[in-house]
Formats: structure tokens, C-alpha cells, sequence
């Protein structure tokens, strides 16, 4: 109740209670679903939904990717809370809000295959509408087989935001030249993150809009020759003397939520850990987040890479920076021999 009633308020702030105006701009976060269906189908699938569409990763804590509120389509405020940016529509074609939706969508689609379709800016401009459309009587037989399919193409779509978003200020295609030719790798970063190098070892550091709100930050070195074996205490055991020796703040590894092993990229064996850090008791003040390491062995260069990549976001949810330190590791690659 308390989340649908911060919902209705921003609602009747935004735009008022009767407002209709279609050019309108949606609101909302892009991982906040509005779930719509008949209060008789919520009651039977409202488990089912929440178990397939917010699914939790672990940062510092046990975080849900997406947050899922529903909405009844007859209710007295579903016209103002029919704006938001994400909607998820559950029905058959003989309801109205579905006939609705694929009428008034951008395509002007007059869909009638049972399944998972979208169509985009129905009752507001920027608005994505997802439509699982179930055969007549259709319940939670017909819809089950549906959910993963919904959940695989609304977060496919965020991460797709969220690689755009932090790519907005431009990508350093400059950097990533210079980096190919001096340090023998290359990293694709936003603009926005400031660089410094210190022998062989890099840091690659955004801390806008303020250090105490926000730090992403990644570290990248090499070792010659490459290790016999890659283990999670060898990597942790790197990162540490990485840590000492160029960071800002000590950080100490929280390993009761580890999870490593091996990886591969771009056919490179490799490993990763990702765990929490914590700065040490006698700093007199808390701090802490989550890290991802990654080890990659580039054999032509004879080279073992060493990539940390670490989050300081107190009070925020941390999924998107998540994606973005993930998607900023994925873009690394080996030199020439």
C-alpha cells in the first residue's frame, strides 16, 4: 500500500486527477513496472509475477532488478496511472485497456496473435507498454509460460538504457587508441571518467556529481609471466596490493557473499570474483560496496591482466552501476604480440 500510494501522489502531482493529454511526457523509473489485469487475475497471478519479474542480484545486499506495483484498470486513477514510462498489460482482446493499447500505439498495431508484443507511447510520449495477450478465459496456465520471456526482453531493453545512458557524454574512443598503443590494451570509457597512470598500473575514476554520493572506479595492470593457475585467493591477494599501493582509501574484502570462477573473453581464459569491500574499522567513519575483479591471461603478449572495477553508492540502488562496470570490463581486449 505504501508503494501504490507514493505512486497515486506523484501521479496527481505530475498531472493532475482527469488530465487525458496523450503528448504528455511518461514518468516513472524504467525498472518500475505498472502490472494491469482484472483484480480476479491479480489475486490468481500476482505470486507468479513477482517471483519472474523481480528477480534480486546481490550487491551489497539482496537487490530486485525491477520493482513490480499493480494497477487496476477500472480503478478511479487509471487514468492518471496509466502514464507511467513501463507498462505491463495482462489480458484478453476483449478488454478494453488491451484494445486500447494496441490502437493507440505508435505502430498502430491491430495485433491478435496470444503472446508478448509492445508497442510504445499509448497514453504518454517516452512510454513503452508490454502486452502479454491471452487466448479468451486465458489465466495463469496461459500466462506462466509467458513471464521469462517478459523478464528476458524488459531487462535486455534496460541494460540496453543503461549502457546508452552512461555512454551519453560520448565514448573514449580516443583514450582507448592511446591505451591500445602505449599500454598494450585497450578499455572503452565514457568521457566523464578521468585517467592517471603510474608505471603499469591505470585508474579510470568517476566520481561525479560528488565523491560522498558516487565513485565508480576501475584499475587495470598486468603481470609477466603468466601465472601457473588462477584461483580466487591469488586474485584477491592481487586486488589487495593493487588496493595498498594506488588507492585512495584502504578497502578490506568482505567475502561472505563471494562469488568467483572461471570466466572467458573474447576467447581469453580468465577468472572473476565479486564480493563486497569495507574500509577498516580505524577509519573512523563506515564505507563500503561492491567489487568486480576479473583476471585475464592474454597469452600472444604473454601478459596477465589484472581488472578491478569497484562501486561507492551509499543509499542508491546499485544494479545499473552494476551493468555499467560490467559492460566497461566487457569492452576490454588484448594488445598485439
Amino acid at each position: 500500500m505504501t508503494k501504490l500510494s507514493s505512486i497515486i501522489a506523484v501521479a496527481i502531482l505530475t498531472l493532475g486527477l482527469g488530465s487525458c493529454d496523450s503528448t504528455a511526457l511518461a514518468y516513472g523509473d524504467v525498472n518500475s513496472i505498472i502490472a494491469v489485469m482484472r483484480p480476479e487475475l491479480w489475486d490468481e497471478v500476482s505470486e507468479d509475477v513477482y517471483s519472474a519479474l523481480e528477480p534480486t542480484i546481490r550487491t551489497v545486499r539482496d537487490e530486485k532488478t525491477f520493482t513490480v506495483t499493480y494497477q487496476d484498470p477500472l480503478g478511479d486513477l487509471w487514468g492518471n496511472l496509466r502514464r507511467f514510462r513501463q507498462m505491463l498489460l495482462i489480458g484478453t482482446s476483449q478488454d478494453t485497456w488491451i484494445q486500447e493499447a494496441l490502437e493507440r500505439g505508435s505502430e498502430g498495431s491491430s495485433i491478435a496473435r496470444v503472446g508478448i508484443h509492445q508497442v510504445e507511447d499509448v497514453w504518454s510520449r517516452g512510454q513503452q507498454v508490454t502486452v502479454v495477450l491471452l487466448p479468451d478465459g486465458g489465466g495463469l496456465e496461459e500466462l506462466t509460460p509467458h513471464l521469462a520471456g517478459v523478464h528476458e526482453l524488459l531487462d535486455e531493453q534496460f541494460r540496453t538504457y543503461v549502457v546508452n545512458r552512461m555512454y551519453m557524454s560520448g565514448a573514449d574512443t580516443a583514450l582507448a587508441d592511446t591505451l591500445a598503443i602505449e599500454a598494450g590494451f585497450s578499455l572503452v570509457l565514457p568521457t566523464v571518467y578521468r585517467w592517471n597512470q603510474s608505471d603499469s598500473v591505470f585508474l579510470f575514476r568517476n566520481d561525479n556529481p560528488d565523491p560522498s554520493e558516487l565513485i565508480r572506479q576501475i584499475g587495470v595492470t598486468w603481470k609477466t609471466p603468466i601465472p601457473s593457475a588462477l584461483q580466487e585467493e591469488r586474485v584477491l591477494g592481487w586486488r589487495s596490493e593493487l588496493v595498498d599501493g594506488h588507492y585512495s582509501e584502504p578497502q578490506d574484502h568482505a567475502l561472505e557473499n563471494v562469488s568467483s570462477g572461471p570466466i572467458e573473453h573474447l576467447g581469453n581464459n580468465g577468472y572473476q570474483v565479486q564480493a563486497e569491500w569495507r574500509n577498516p574499522p580505524d577509519r573512523g567513519w563506515p564505507a563500503g560496496g561492491v567489487f568486480i575483479t576479473r583476471v585475464i591471461v592474454c597469452e600472444n603478449q604473454n601478459r596477465s591482466y589484472l581488472l578491478d572495477s569497484w562501486l561507492y553508492a551509499p543509499g542508491k540502488e546499485k544494479y545499473e552501476y552494476m551493468i555499467q562496470l560490467e559492460t566497461i570490463l566487457d569492452s576490454f581486449q588484448c594488445g598485439s604480440a
